[in-house]
């Protein structure tokens, strides 16, 4: 695990704050009711917890003091896990006010369900699947607060076949699929298979418009992720979108090949 600098400070606090109180790490072991080996680790900065900070803290009484440290070095955490470019392209979610999004291989996180979502994150990273299950579902609300922006959703169809987590959370999550395609602000199409090849199999990406800025581009591969700036670049995946959303069914005829694929789950 790379080194996270706030987990080291709280390693160093509590090491500190032992010192100062003239107790031993057995002793500070015996009252929170942990092991020796589980101080030294903590106070070595190699892995901390938020029951231990929380009792750090009544023990101490540093009124939240571990708490808000573990929170930060969670937070850090967290932020090495995300692919590179995604930590600035969230930082625009809040300011856009139309998106384009195209799914060649997943249902975007925007639109994912939390069961969904889980079975994905679990895979990849099993230590903080809770945390960062709840910061996607934390984002939906990008698409969903009081200024609507406008929301385009082309999929492949190839995504709504691929099983994720089990039969019942893809019912769950197409559902949630025909229920987002109800909103005023949403349209949901889908690319049929029997298309063949089309621009959109290089990869998903979305397109974020704002009122007043140059459009922006975001892609992801094999963890990897690129916010895209440069209006020349953008402007070619605003013309692979035209491209492969010629492909794509009508918006009723969407919602049907959805509502089939999940009856037959």
């Amino acid at each position: 695990m790379s080194e996270n600098r706030a987990r080291v400070f709280f390693g160093n606090e509590l090491r500190r704050m032992r010192g100062k109180a003239g107790i031993t790490g057995k002793e500070l072991a015996d009252a929170l009711g942990c092991t020796p080996q589980w101080i030294s680790t903590m106070e070595s900065g190699r892995k901390i917890s938020e029951q231990s900070a929380r009792d750090l803290d009544t023990y101490f009484k540093t009124d939240g003091h571990y708490y808000r440290l573990w929170k930060l070095a969670k937070d850090i955490e967290v932020q090495f896990i995300l692919p590179p470019g995604f930590a600035e392209y969230l930082g625009y979610e809040k300011q856009v006010t139309s998106y384009r999004i195209y799914s060649a291989l997943l249902i975007n996180g925007l639109f994912q369900t939390e069961d969904y979502s889980r079975a994905i994150i679990t895979t990849t990273d099993e230590t903080n699947v809770s945390e960062l299950t709840a910061r996607r579902m934390e984002r939906q609300a990008a698409i969903t607060r009081k200024s609507l922006p406008h929301v385009w959703l082309v999929l492949d169809e190839t995504v709504l076949h691929r099983l994720v987590g089990s039969p019942e959370v893809m019912r769950d999550q197409l559902n949630a699929l025909l229920l987002a395609s109800e909103r005023i602000n949403t349209m949901v199409q889908v690319i049929p298979q029997n298309t063949g090849y089309h621009v959109g199999l290089g990869g998903d990406f979305t397109i974020l418009t704002f009122d007043d800025w140059p459009d922006l581009a975001y892609t992801e591969s094999a963890g990897e992720g690129l916010l895209i700036e440069r209006p020349v670049r953008v402007t070619h995946k605003v013309v692979r979108w035209d491209l492969l959303r010629g492909h794509a069914l009508p918006i009723k005829e969407s919602r049907a090949l959805i509502k089939t694929v999940m009856e037959g789950l």
